[in-house]
C-alpha cells in the first residue's frame, strides 16, 4: 500500500512555484484516492534513516494536519476519518512513529513527539491504544539520552492533547515520576531536563491528587524550585513558567512554599535574564489575578462555606514586593512606544503593580508615592518616566478617597509635563496615566470632581495639543480625551464639554488625516474618540452633531472613488470605511434617539443609504460587520419607513447570512434581521420566505460557528413578531429545530465553564424564539396551532430548572415564556403547567428574586397563569 513519497515531498518545497503547486496536487490525489496508503507512506518517510531530513519533516508535518485542524466541524471530521481507518493500517503508522523517537534527527523525533500526541488525543479517549503511555515509560531508564529527551517531550505533548479525564491515575503517577525524575539536578543531559521541565507543565493539569498529598506535593515543589537555579536559561524559565501554572492552579496548596518562591523570583528579577524574569514577575501576577478573583467573588466576606478561602499572599509581600516591582520600572528600552507588541521588564514590573494595586487596594499608595516623588523631577529621563508610569499603574483599586487629593496635587504637573517634557517616552507615559486618571477619577458619580471649572480649559487645550504630537503621544491624548468625554455621559443639559466641542470634533478630524496616522493605532484611536463624544453630547451641541453628518458622509464617498491601490493603500481604505460606518452608526443614534434632531437626519436618509450600499460592494469583512450595524441603527431610527430600500438592500443581507466563513459577519447579519423586524413590523413579510429559508439553512450547517446559533433562534421569536400569525407557514421547520436545539443543550452537565455558559447562550436564543412566536400569536384565531408544542416546552422549563445552573438572562426568558404560554394559550396551557414538575417552585424563586427584572417578569407570569387557571 505504501508508496514512494520522498521526490514528490521535496518537490513541493522547491522554490519553482510550478514544481511546487504540481507536487502539492499530487499529494492531494493520493490522500483523496487511497488515504490508508497515503499515511503509511508519510509514517514510513518519516521513519526511514535513509530520508532527507527535509522530507521526513514535511512527511510528519502532512500526518498532524491530517488528524487535527483548528474549525471545530473539520477536527470533527479529521477524528472521524481516523477513527474509521483499517485497525491493522493504525497499528503499523503507530509502530512507526514509535520507532522515530529512537532517531537519531532531531526534527524527526520532534515532529513524530507531536503525531503520537495528536492519534493519543483521538484514541485514548475511546479507550483504544491503552498500551501507549506503559510502552513509552517502560524503558525510559534504559534509553540513550536522544531517546529519553523525545519521550519526554511526547508525554508532554500528551498531555496538552489529552483532557485528565481520558487517562488512569496509575499512569498520571507514573508520567509524574518520569517527568520529576527527569527534572532532576541529577540528570546529566540539559536537553532531558529541558524537555522534563516543559512536559510538566503540561502534566500540571492531571495532578489533582498528587497535588492534594503532601509528600508528593512537597517534591515536585522541590523540583521545580531547584530548576529555576539551573544553569541552563531556558530551563530557569520553563520551571518559572511551571510556578506561574501551579501559583493558578493550586492557588490554595502553596502557602507553605511563599517564602521560598519569593526569594527566588526576586533574585531572578533583580538578576536573570529578561525571559526569565519576565516569568518570574509573572507569577506574582497571577497570584494577583487569583486573588482578585476570590475576593471579587466573595466580596471580602469570607464565609465558612466559600471554596477558596484568599491567604492575602499578596497583602503579606507588599512591603517587599513594591520595591522589587518599582525597580523594574527603571529598566525601559528606547523604542518601546513605536513598538505595538513591546513587553518588557519595565512594562511587566508595571502592570504587575496595577494588579498589585487592585488586590490591596488603598494599602499600596504609601509604598509608592515616595518613590514618585523622588524620580518625578530628576533630569533623567528613565527616572521621570518610570515615576509616572508607577502614578498611572495605581490608579485602578485604592478609593477615590485615597487618590483625589494626590491627582489634585499631579494634574498641573502632569498637564504641565505633557506640554513641555523634552522626551518622547514620558510624554507618552504622561498621556496614558491622563487617562487612567479620567477613567477612575472622573464623573458624575465621584464626590470631589478632578475636573472643575477651573481646569477643563487647561486640560482640554494641553490634549489638543498633544493630538499633534509624534503619533504614540498623540493617540494617548485621544484615549485621555475618549475618558474626559465619558465621565460627562450622564451629564443632563450642559456639559463642561460644550463650549469646546465644535474645536475637539475638529481637532480629531485633523488627527484622522494625519499623514502618519496610520502608526500607533492613532487613526482608530481618533474616530473612537470622535464617536465617544458624540455619543456622551449634551442637547446644546445637536446641531453640530447634526453638521458633522455631511462631513463623515463625504470622507466616506471620497474612499469609495479610490481605485487602482496598492496593497498597503488598500489595507487603509478598507480600515478607514469601517471606522467611518462605525462612526456614522453612533451619530445615527444619537440623533435618532429625539425628535428634533431626528427630522435633520432624515433628509441624509437616501445618501446615507446609497454609501452603505457601495461599501458592501468591497470584499471585506470588517467592513461589512461595521456597514450592517449602521444599517441596523438607521433601521431602528426610521421605523416603517426603512422599508423603501429593502428591495435594494436584501440581497446583501441575504449574502451576510451566507457568509459561514466570516462568521462575526454572519452573526452581526442575524442582529439586523432583527432591528428590521421591529422596524418594518409587518412590512418586514415580503422578505420572510427568503430570510427563513437562510436561517434554517445555516442551523443546519455544521460550517458554521456554534456562536451564532443562539441569536438565530432569538431571531424566529423576531420574526414571529413583526409578522404575528403568518408565521404560521413557518411552524412545521422553525419548531422541531426548537425542539432538537432544547434537547441538546439538556445533555451539558458536568461541562467546563465555557461550555455552560454558551449552553446558557443558545437555552436563552431558545426561549426567546418561543416567546416571540407565542406573543406573536396572541389573540389570533390561528393559537390552536400552537397546542402540541405546548408540553414539550414545558418540560424545557422543568429541565432547566431541576439543572440549576441558568444564569439571571435566562431565568428571566424562562419566567416570561411560562407567562406567555399561560397568556396566549390560556386554559390550554393552565393544566399543563398545574402538572408541570417545577413551575410552582420556579415561579416562587423568581418572585422572591433580589434582581428587579426577574421579579418583574415573575409578577406578570403570575397573573397570566392565574387567568389561565381560572378559565
Amino acid at each position: 500500500m505504501a508508496m514512494e513519497v520522498t521526490q514528490i515531498l521535496l518537490n513541493a518545497q522547491s522554490v519553482d512555484g510550478s514544481v511546487r503547486k504540481h507536487a502539492e496536487e499530487s499529494l492531494q490525489r493520493f490522500q483523496e484516492e487511497n488515504l490508508a496508503g497515503f499515511l503509511l507512506s508519510l509514517s514510513g518517510e518519516l521513519a526511514s534513516e535513509e530520508k532527507p531530513v527535509d522530507s521526513r519533516k514535511l512527511a510528519g508535518l502532512i500526518l498532524k494536519n491530517a488528524l487535527d485542524a483548528k474549525e471545530q466541524h473539520r477536527k470533527f471530521e479529521l477524528v472521524q476519518r481516523w477513527l474509521s481507518l483499517d485497525v491493522g493500517v493504525k497499528t503499523q503508522i503507530k509502530a512507526l512513529l514509535l520507532q522515530t523517537l529512537a532517531s537519531p534527527v532531531y526534527e524527526a523525533r520532534a515532529t513524530a513527539s507531536q503525531v503520537i500526541a495528536k492519534v493519543a488525543g483521538i484514541e485514548l479517549p475511546q479507550k483504544q491504544w491503552p498500551e501507549l503511555i506503559g510502552s513509552l515509560l517502560s524503558s525510559i531508564h534504559q534509553v540513550p539520552v536522544h531517546v529519553k529527551q523525545a519521550t519526554l517531550e511526547t508525554l508532554g505533548y500528551l498531555c496538552e492533547e489529552v483532557s485528565p479525564d481520558a487517562v488512569e491515575q496509575d499512569h498520571v503517577n507514573k508520567i509524574l515520576t518520569a517527568v520529576v525524575q527527569g527534572m532532576n539536578s541529577a540528570e546529566g543531559s540539559n536537553d532531558v531536563r529541558l524537555a522534563a521541565t516543559r512536559a510538566l507543565y503540561n502534566a500540571l493539569s492531571f495532578a489533582q491528587a498528587n497535588f492534594s498529598n503532601d509528600m508528593e506535593r512537597d517534591y515536585i515543589m522541590k523540583v521545580v524550585c531547584e530548576a529555576t537555579l539551573s544553569p541552563e536559561v531556558k530551563i530557569r524559565q520553563a520551571a518559572f513558567e511551571c510556578l506561574v501554572s501551579i501559583s493558578s492552579s493550586y492557588y490554595e496548596k502553596i502557602a507553605p512554599y511563599m517564602q521560598d518562591i519569593f526569594n527566588i523570583t526576586a533574585k531572578a528579577v533583580k538578576e536573570d535574564e529578561e525571559p526569565v524574569a519576565l516569568q518570574a514577575i509573572e507569577f506574582w501576577s497571577s497570584i494577583c489575578d487569583e486573588e482578585i478573583d476570590i475576593l471579587d467573588d466573595y466580596g471580602g466576606e469570607f464565609t465558612g462555606d466559600s471554596d477558596i478561602p484568599c491567604f492575602y499572599f499578596i497583602k503579606q509581600a507588599l512591603p517587599a514586593l513594591v520595591p522589587m516591582l518599582l525597580e523594574t520600572l527603571l529598566k525601559q528600552e528606547e523604542d518601546q512606544d513605536q513598538d505595538e507588541g513591546a513587553w518588557n521588564l519595565a512594562m511587566a514590573g508595571g502592570t504587575c503593580l496595577g494588579l498589585v494595586a487592585r488586590t490591596v487596594g488603598d494599602d499600596i499608595v504609601p509604598l509608592v508615592m515616595p518613590f514618585i516623588e523622588e524620580n518625578i523631577t530628576k533630569p533623567d529621563w528613565r527616572q521621570r518616566e518610570a515615576a509616572t508610569y508607577a502614578f498611572g499603574s495605581i490608579l485602578e483599586g485604592p478609593s477615590p478617597n485615597k487618590l483625589t487629593p494626590l491627582v489634585n496635587v499631579a494634574l498641573n504637573f502632569m498637564l504641565t509635563a505633557l506640554t513641555n517634557d523634552p522626551n518622547s517616552h514620558v510624554k507618552d507615559t504622561t498621556a496614558w496615566t491622563l487617562g487612567r486618571i479620567f477613567e477612575f477619577l472622573h464623573g458624575s458619580n465621584m464626590e470631589t470632581p478632578i475636573v472643575t471649572q477651573a481646569n477643563c480649559q487647561q486640560i482640554i487645550t494641553v490634549l489638543l495639543q498633544s493630538m499633534r504630537d509624534a503619533p504614540n503621544v498623540a493617540e494617548k491624548a485621544c484615549g485621555a480625551l475618549y475618558f474626559l468625554a465619558q465621565g460627562y455621559e450622564d451629564i443632563g443639559q450642559t456639559s463642561p464639554l460644550t463650549p469646546y466641542f465644535q474645536e475637539i470634533l475638529q481637532s480629531l478630524l485633523s488627527v484622522s488625516h494625519r499623514e502618519d496616522a496610520g502608526e500607533s493605532r492613532l487613526r482608530t484611536a481618533a474616530y473612537e474618540t470622535l464617536n465617544e463624544v458624540v455619543r456622551c453630547s449634551t442637547d446644546e451641541t445637536a446641531s453640530m452633531v447634526t453638521h458633522l453628518v455631511p462631513v463623515i458622509m463625504m470622507e466616506l464617498h471620497k474612499t469609495l472613488e479610490e481605485h487602482n491601490l496598492s496593497s498597503d493603500e488598500r489595507q487603509k481604505q478598507i480600515e478607514l470605511q469601517g471606522l467611518l460606518c462605525g462612526c456614522l452608526q453612533v451619530i445615527i443614534q444619537k440623533l435618532g434617539s429625539s425628535d428634533q434632531t431626528k427630522y435633520a437626519l432624515m433628509q441624509h436618509a437616501d445618501q446615507i443609504m446609497s454609501l452603505f450600499l457601495r461599501v458592501f460592494a468591497s470584499r471585506s469583512a470588517t467592513v461589512h460587520e461595521e456597514a450592517m450595524l449602521a444599517i441596523g441603527a438607521l433601521a431602528y431610527v426610521m421605523g416603517p419607513d426603512f422599508a423603501k430600500y429593502m428591495s435594494e438592500f436584501y440581497k446583501y443581507l441575504e449574502m451576510g447570512l451566507q457568509n459561514f466563513e466570516e462568521y462575526q459577519v454572519c452573526a452581526v447579519t442575524v442582529g439586523v434581521v432583527g432591528d428590521i423586524c421591529r422596524a418594518l413590523e409587518e412590512k418586514v413579510l415580503p422578505w420572510c420566505d427568503g430570510i427563513m429559508t437562510q436561517l434554517l439553512k445555516d442551523l443546519s450547517s455544521n460550517q458554521l460557528h456554534r456562536s451564532v446559533k443562539p441569536p438565530i433562534f432569538s431571531c424566529f421569536g423576531d420574526i414571529a413578531m413583526a409578522i404575528g400569525d403568518n408565521f404560521e407557514k413557518y411552524l412545521m421547520y422553525a419548531m422541531p429545530m426548537l425542539q432538537s436545539a432544547a434537547e441538546l443543550s439538556a445533555h451539558t452537565t458536568s461541562a467546563d465553564d465555557e461550555m455552560i455558559e454558551y449552553t446558557n447562550l443558545l437555552r436563552n436564543g431558545i426561549l426567546e424564539a418561543y416567546s416571540g412566536i407565542f406573543q406573536g400569536f396572541k389573540n389570533s384565531p390561528k393559537t390552536q396551532l400552537l397546542i402540541p408544542y405546548a408540553p414539550h416546552i414545558v418540560q424545557f422549563l422543568d429541565l432547566i430548572y431541576m439543572e440549576k445552573d441558568m444564569d439571571e438572562s435566562v431565568m428571566k426568558t424562562a419566567i416570561g415564556v411560562l407567562g406567555d404560554l399561560a397568556d396566549t394559550l390560556g386554559s390550554n396551557a393552565g393544566a399543563l403547567i398545574q402538572q408541570s414538575l417545577s413551575s410552582k417552585d420556579f415561579l416562587n424563586e423568581c418572585l422572591s428574586s433580589e434582581d428587579h427584572l426577574i421579579k418583574e417578569a415573575a409578577e406578570w407570569a403570575k397573573l397570566a397563569i392565574s387567568r389561565a387557571i381560572s378559565v
